[in-house]
C-alpha cells in the first residue's frame, strides 16, 4: 500500500522516514518529494509498505503524531488522475480571434 505523509519537516530524509515507518512493519520504499528545480523538500512524502494490514496500522498510529515539531498527516495515498490534472478540460472551439481591419475606414 502506498501511504501519503504530509506536514513533514523540510529537513526530513528518506532514511528518517523509513526508520519511522519500519517500527510498524516492512517498508519497501520511503521518498521525500522534492522540488525539481531547487531540490528542496516540498514537505510531503510517500512510503510503500507491501503488507496492507501493517500499512493500515502505521497510518492509525502515526496520523497526527509530531515529527520535528510538526504534526503529520498520514493516510492512504490516492491515485493521481490521468493526465496529471492542473489545467482542467479542453474548452474546444477555435480560440476566437480579434476583429479585423477597420484601420482604413476613412471615406473620400
Amino acid at each position: 500500500m502506498r501511504i501519503f505523509v504530509g506536514g513533514i519537516p523540510f529537513a526530513t530524509t528518506d532514511e528518517e522516514l523509513r526508520t519511522l515507518f519500519a517500527s510498524h512493519g516492512i517498508v519497501e520504499s520511503a521518498s521525500v518529494v522534492k522540488d525539481r528545480y531547487t531540490d528542496q523538500s516540498r514537505g510531503f512524502a510517500f512510503v510503500d509498505m507491501p503488507n496492507d494490514e501493517e500499512a493500515k496500522m502505521a497510518i492509525a498510529r502515526l496520523n497526527g503524531t509530531q515529527l520535528g515539531g510538526r504534526s503529520l498527516t498520514v493516510n492512504e495515498a490516492k491515485a493521481r488522475e490521468a493526465g496529471g490534472g492542473g489545467r482542467g478540460g479542453d474548452r474546444g472551439g477555435y480560440g476566437g480571434g480579434g476583429g479585423g481591419g477597420g484601420g482604413n475606414s476613412r471615406r473620400y
